[in-house]
């Protein structure tokens, strides 16, 4: 990403890959996803100045390597560098773990997908060389190296997921709808997260705890 600060309060974005040029306004940003590529980055401004951060206009332009909808966090990529070049030419400074909580609040209220912290967690604090062992309930999270023998290989399938397009949605309503049957029976559940392998299996748990729905 690219970004020059601008003497209006305008961003005007340029995307390499889509071969686009979008702009807006930040004194009329609101949530109206459109479904393409610009609502990340329009995201990601509407929530920081939500947050209290004024923003100053910008020209960006953008440019990614990795296979757009391929499951590696191309988006959360475009919010967490949009969100570090906005904060950078406006002169502001952000704690890692509030950035990427304000990028997940850009997907989740402003592009419509109801995904958790990790991606936009793992743009903001992963190293070359090593995984991220985070905890998203409490954003615990520390650096795991990993051994020099283990080799991660990534096939680009051409198979693409679209988080807006409302399919991570639905499974995100399914574990939901399940953590509401499961408490009726293991009621201090918040989470499937909470639910143990012995609850599951040894814990007397059968189809006729659950309703029909």
């Amino acid at each position: 990403m690219a970004i020059a600060p601008r003497n209006d309060r305008r961003l005007a974005l340029y995307s390499e890959n889509f071969d686009e040029a979008v702009e807006a306004t930040l004194d009329e940003l609101k949530i109206r996803a459109t479904g393409k590529w610009a609502d990340y980055p329009l995201g990601v401004a509407w929530a920081l100045e939500q947050a209290g951060y004024v923003l100053r206009g910008a020209n960006i332009y953008i440019l990614g390597e990795v296979p757009l909808g391929a499951g590696l966090s191309s988006s959360a990529a475009v919010e967490v560098s949009t969100a570090l070049a906005l904060m950078d030419v406006a002169q502001h400074t952000i704690a890692t773990k509030k950035l990427a909580l304000l990028c997940q609040k850009a997907e989740n209220e402003f592009v419509g997908a109801r995904c958790g912290i990790m991606d936009q967690f793992i743009s903001c604090h992963g190293h070359e060389g090593s995984a991220v062992l985070l905890d998203c309930r409490c954003l615990d999270f520390r650096a795991v190296r990993l051994p020099s023998a283990v080799h991660l290989v990534i096939c680009n399938t051409m198979v693409q997921h679209k988080h807006g397009s409302g399919e991570y949605n639905v499974r995100r309503g399914e574990c939901e709808s399940a953590v509401r049957q499961l408490s009726g029976v293991l009621p201090k559940i918040r989470a499937l997260r909470d639910v143990t392998l012995a609850e599951l299996g040894g814990g007397g748990i059968t189809i006729a705890d659950f309703s029909a729905t």
